[in-house]
């Protein structure tokens, strides 16, 4: 078995050897019954701090839909980060974990006007909006509180774009916000979302000339803006090589300064980032088989798209695998769920070679899958159970 270090992709890891240890120990004595996912709090804790140091004046705000691991949370609420959050489930275990009301964001433009006046009861004073009716139950449900508005943008380059279920036009949030000042609210700014995984460091141009544009309508009419939320879409570590995180931070920087004079507050939403490579799920294989046409062996899992792999439909992520085989001589395959589910395929178009020798009983790791996975694990379909998630610290030896 190769070594986890080599594996998972990971950079910037001053102490990797202690981190690679502690979830290699993992994975070679507690053996749990598998599938599970494993995540080194050390790897989360160094891109936390990554992150803030060459963002310093940035508002991170961990998208706890990512990983809602209350271990991961917690870590986090000792790092100082801020949440971004979707529901009252999400809120409640921020809370739990210590983090203050005043550093949560609910971000989730699709609320219930009940689910906001239990936000605001709780503290929350920061919402998220899109549309004249959810803006309207913030005003009656949680006055006073500060709102900003998402606009709709290209997310060209991104592996999992959001299509056009978010946002507004600019013209139409320059109208929101104002409204928002007329009904007691404080509009403070504008948001958007360039696509989850996204693989264009110049991509976020297109959000911050859209939130220009919205700050020079609202102060066209006496209405000022303050704060750009940057969003998500910062990388982890899949067969699809990303840029490094400078080119990132490079294109934002030099967008921000060509469209704003005076630099606004920021806030980012970062969930992939900082938990995908924390994590390696382990997979046990459950049958291989010839296939049909004779070209390519089919490799069974017990893990699949309904007990954590949602995420490879479309075969949008391509998980990086090392198998207790490796090593040997390998084939092409197809790598399928262990559902009786036709759809339950995880790679078929995507080419993965895996050893010949591959029996049931053998493991198969999916590196850097911290993020998306155990959060949309299923509650039991064919009664699989979810996806459990352990939790070591690589800068703790036992």
């Amino acid at each position: 078995m190769s070594d986890l270090s080599a594996a998972t992709g990971v950079t910037d890891r001053p102490r990797g050897t202690a981190r690679t240890s502690a979830l290699q120990r993992f994975l070679d004595e507690q053996r749990p019954e598998t599938p599970f996912l494993v995540m080194d709090l050390a790897q989360v804790r160094q891109r936390y701090q990554q992150l803030s140091t060459a963002l310093p004046d940035a508002r991170i705000c961990f998208a706890v839909k990512a990983n809602p691991t209350p271990d991961v949370v917690g870590e986090l609420v000792a790092q100082g980060a801020s949440f971004d959050v979707a529901s009252p489930g999400e809120i409640d275990l921020c809370l739990a974990r210590g983090a203050a009301p005043e550093s949560i964001s609910y971000g989730n433009t699709i609320k219930k006007r009940r689910d906001i006046a239990r936000a605001h009861e709780q503290g929350v004073r920061l919402f998220a909006t899109d549309s004249a009716a959810d803006l309207a139950n913030i005003a009656e449900a949680a006055p006073g509180s500060r709102v900003f508005c998402r606009v709709l943008v290209d997310n060209a380059g991104s592996r999992t774009p959001f299509g056009r279920k978010f946002g507004c036009t600019p013209e139409q949030a320059a109208q929101l916000l104002r409204r928002a000042a007329e009904l007691g609210l404080d509009p403070c700014g504008v948001s958007f979302h360039i696509g989850s995984q996204q693989l264009d460091p110049q991509a976020w141009e297109h959000g911050i000339d859209a939130a220009r544009r919205v700050f020079e309508d609202c102060a066209a009419h006496d209405v000022r803006l303050r704060m750009v939320n940057l969003g998500g879409g910062l990388p982890a570590g899949y067969t699809e090589t990303a840029p490094p995180l400078a080119d990132y931070l490079d294109a934002i920087e030099k967008s921000l300064e060509s469209n704003f004079a005076e630099r606004p507050e920021l806030l980012i939403e970062p969930g992939r980032f900082l938990v995908g490579d924390a994590g390696v799920l382990r997979s046990e294989v459950v049958l291989v088989t010839d296939s049909c046409d004779g070209e390519r062996s089919w490799v069974y899992l017990d893990i699949g798209r309904y007990n954590g792999l949602a995420e490879t439909e479309g075969e949008a992520i391509t998980y990086r695998l090392r198998t207790s085989r490796d090593g040997d001589e390998t084939g092409p395959v197809v790598l399928a769920g262990p559902t009786c589910d036709g759809d339950d395929v995880i790679y078929q178009h995507a080419r993965y070679e895996l050893p010949r020798t591959l029996r049931g009983g053998d493991t198969v790791d999916l590196l850097s899958a911290g993020a998306y996975t155990a959060s949309y694990s299923s509650v039991g379909f064919n009664g699989f159970t979810p996806l459990p998630t352990y939790c070591v610290d690589g800068d703790r030896r036992a």
